[in-house]
């Protein structure tokens, strides 16, 4: 089935926007791709996060790490040990999540959102009041 032209267009930003984003501040995929593909792309929780994961899996950053390793900023030891651990994660948050309703997902995945940028936006303000 052939994707609208304007779909690509669509899909086209939300790659940059998340590329951008995680080269800048390391997110993208939750954070920005999930809740895009769900509202420009009208996509299922489901789907999003699946899309998600799908993206990333290939290209995981490899050009933006390739920076980071040239300015001496990369621990492939402790990439190597969250790697083991990420998948089988991975695994097994995708099982929890799909044997969930759809909507108890869709609203974790909006707390822990909401949760993070509480945190960081209360801290980043506390210490701009300090300097």
């Amino acid at each position: 089935m052939p994707i609208e032209p304007s779909a690509i267009v669509t899909l086209l930003l939300i790659g940059v926007a998340a590329g951008c984003l995680s080269g800048f501040i390391g997110i993208g995929g939750g954070l920005l791709i999930v809740p895009a593909l769900m509202y420009f792309m009208g996509m299922s929780q489901m789907a999003a996060q699946g899309t998600s994961l799908a993206l990333m899996l290939p290209p995981i950053g490899a050009l933006a790490v390739m920076n980071y390793w040239r300015a001496e900023e990369v621990d492939l030891r402790a990439a190597g040990i969250m790697v083991v651990a990420f998948v089988i994660g991975g695994y097994f948050g995708s099982r929890l999540a799909l044997s969930l309703n759809p909507m108890k997902v869709r609203l974790a995945f909006g707390v822990i959102m909401l949760y993070v940028a509480v945190r960081m936006v209360w801290g980043a303000g506390k210490a701009l009041w300090v300097q």
